[in-house]
């Protein structure tokens, strides 16, 4: 079985102690940080920038994992590249010319992801779905953390899995917002890859075992 991975979102992390948060997802069974940029534009929030990512990469001992929640993200396609991102996520409803950002985004070196919104059909993924190392299926409204999972997302995730597979690419299939161990098992089965976890990790009373309860549940 391919490997699965599990991403906790700093987004949910204590700021005043991010030092601190990072080290603990540099001990756990996590696989990549999670990093959630909005702008107030594209999303009704602001969260953080390139100063925090710069923090961040410092210390962080895993893959950066950067969903960028903005409009125009083209233009800070290298500077994401040279803080030290691995990969970077656009969404597909802020990218008039998607194909375009995913070979800028891979010339920088960076694997290229896409994230879709609950309203939108992965369909629209269909000719450029070779192009894409990861899709991040938004199970909740982007930009705020907390929000409790949409139920149709399972059916979007074996769709996608579908598409994916009758186009013979690589691409994995990442899921953003209301993960946890109740439908961690379940998304999995859908043909999920990657889950991200904030709120679930960060609020938990011990994240470390709670991370390493979502890494047995997905195994």
């Amino acid at each position: 079985m391919d490997k699965k991975y599990v991403a906790p979102s700093l987004l949910a992390s204590d700021f005043a102690n991010l030092q601190r948060d990072i080290e603990m997802v540099n001990q756990s069974e996590a696989d990549w940080f999670h990093l959630d940029v909005m702008d107030g534009v594209f999303v009704p929030n602001i969260s953080f920038g390139m100063p925090v990512i710069q923090a961040i990469a410092k210390h962080a001992k895993k893959p950066l994992d950067t969903h960028l929640m903005i409009v125009n993200p083209d233009q800070y396609i290298k500077t994401f590249a040279d803080l030290g991102v691995n990969h970077l996520t656009v969404h597909y409803e802020a990218c008039p010319h998607l194909h375009r950002t995913l070979q800028a985004i891979k010339a920088e070196g960076m694997k290229a992801g896409v994230a879709i919104n609950p309203h939108n059909s992965v369909k629209l993924l269909e000719d450029t779905i070779q192009d894409i190392d990861i899709v991040i299926v938004m199970s909740v409204n982007p930009g705020f953390g907390g929000q409790s999972f949409i139920e149709n997302t399972y059916q979007k995730v074996k769709d996608l899995k579908q598409l994916i597979q009758s186009k013979n690419a690589n691409t994995l299939i990442e899921i953003d917002g209301g993960v946890n161990v109740d439908n961690a098992k379940k998304l999995i089965e859908a043909g999920a890859d990657v889950l991200v976890a904030g709120s679930f990790v960060f609020k938990s009373e011990n994240p470390t075992e709670t991370i390493k309860d979502l890494k047995v549940e997905i195994a």
